[in-house]
């Protein structure tokens, strides 16, 4: 019985991170400069997987660092499966007024996801959970 109330908990864990998902669009950039700091960070390297957020996510600043997991859901323009069937973890380090998509992804997080020759693509995005604590299973005595 404990392993099934505990393989329940699990699933329906699951179930509310897979539906929890906001869909979105997003671009990608190719190299990054910036004549000022980072929005985030002072021109600290950050690394590779990485992003710029546009107004609509930006509240005032309150989403940099915060981690996001992106998954193509579908072509945005004529490209046919631009997909790769994968996702990726990225971090918010800037912030980007105007910016035509929901998040403006680095190149290599965007290959992750996507062929580059679709340029933009749907997306779905949620903001990656970092301490995922489970309860600890009750033993029936």
């Amino acid at each position: 019985m404990e392993n099934y109330s505990l393989f329940f908990v699990v699933m329906v864990t699951c179930l509310i991170s897979f539906t929890s998902a906001t869909p979105g669009f997003v671009t990608f950039y190719t190299k990054y400069v910036h004549e000022y700091s980072f929005a985030c960070f002072e021109n600290q390297d950050q690394g590779k997987m990485i992003a710029a957020i546009g107004d609509a996510l930006w509240h005032n600043g309150t989403v940099c660092e915060k981690m996001f997991t992106v998954k193509c859901m579908g072509p945005r323009n004529p490209v046919p499966l631009p997909c790769t069937g994968k996702s990726v973890t990225i971090k918010i380090i800037d912030y980007y007024p105007g910016c035509p998509s929901t998040i403006d992804l680095s190149q290599e997080a965007f290959t992750i996801i996507a062929n580059l020759v679709a340029g933009i693509i749907n997306v779905d995005y949620k903001q990656y959970a970092e301490h995922i604590s489970f309860p600890s299973p009750l033993l029936l005595q």
